[in-house]
């Protein structure tokens, strides 16, 4: 198979490293992602929304290049940097909620790589192609290693019609080269549709044969923690509701990103932070 098999485990700590229990370590390491409802109560879960659309509502944000539009509108999908644009999802990045499940995950201290907060409106919502974030973050970024794991925060309900993340399990197993160059300025692109650094159909055949495709759905305030290398994706909003989330990328901290591994310069910092490192819009 095109594919290289992955050497190393996935969760390099134990369950008295944290708050997730050995069962729900051992879900993660067998299937690459874990779902957990009610990570937030409602209170919280409505103090943030309001914080998301304040920001999403700034019209300062439009036509920054950290700030990504719909496909085709000038509706704001994404807004990167998110820690640093806004105090209170800067407290939520270093909330020991997140933290302790990464630094469990990943065996390490950790620090923020990459923050954001999405949107898909209902009915004009696009998806995206299936993909493994750390071919992007490998090939673009130069980060090293495995050594990340992904926090996403619904803040909207999850259900099949509305474009809910979609994760194959059992995909962060192995490494899907993907070929061909990798051209200047890639996230200008990428960021609203990937076309390049995407597994092939027939790669994509045999891995979901082998572990399926699951949704997980539910009430706002779910978490779902996802390994780097999982494969995933999303279909566009078919429904009225709204779709939305805050996403924070954990990486370890002795897995700082250096060179790009297939790419002539890194991408924006907006994208790719360091251990400590500012940024300003």
């Amino acid at each position: 198979m095109p594919w290289l098999n992955r050497r190393e485990k996935v969760v390099k700590g134990q369950a008295a490293d944290g708050p997730l229990s050995q069962q729900q370590l051992d879900e993660f390491e067998q299937r690459g992602f874990l779902f957990e409802p009610d990570f937030l109560d409602q209170r919280e879960v409505q103090e943030l929304t309001g914080h998301l659309h304040e920001l999403l509502a700034r019209d300062e944000f439009r036509g920054r290049d950290f700030s990504v539009t719909e496909p085709g509108s000038e509706e704001i999908r994404s807004l990167f940097a998110v820690h640093f644009l806004s105090e209170r999802f800067r407290q939520l990045a270093r909330d020991p909620r997140l933290t302790g499940r990464a630094r469990q995950i990943l065996g390490g201290d950790v620090y923020v790589h990459q923050s954001r907060i999405n949107y898909k409106p209902g009915f004009h919502g696009k998806g995206f192609n299936w993909h493994s974030d750390f071919e992007t973050w490998h090939a673009e970024d130069g980060m090293p290693s495995m050594h990340a794991v992904s926090a996403s925060i619904v803040l909207t309900d999850n259900h099949h019609f509305n474009g809910p993340l979609m994760l194959i399990p059992g995909s962060h197993k192995v490494f899907v080269p993907c070929l061909g160059a990798t051209p200047d300025d890639h996230h200008k692109q990428s960021l609203k549709t990937q076309e390049f650094g995407v597994p092939g159909n027939d790669v994509l055949q045999a891995l979901i044969e082998r572990g399926g495709i699951e949704a997980p759905t539910g009430k706002a305030g779910g978490l779902i923690l996802f390994d780097c290398n999982t494969l995933h994706g999303s279909n566009a909003n078919m429904s009225p509701d709204p779709r939305s989330n805050v996403f924070f990328v954990y990486n370890r901290r002795d897995n700082v990103c250096d060179r790009p591994y297939a790419a002539r310069r890194r991408r924006p910092s907006f994208l790719a932070h360091g251990p400590g490192e500012t940024w300003t819009p």
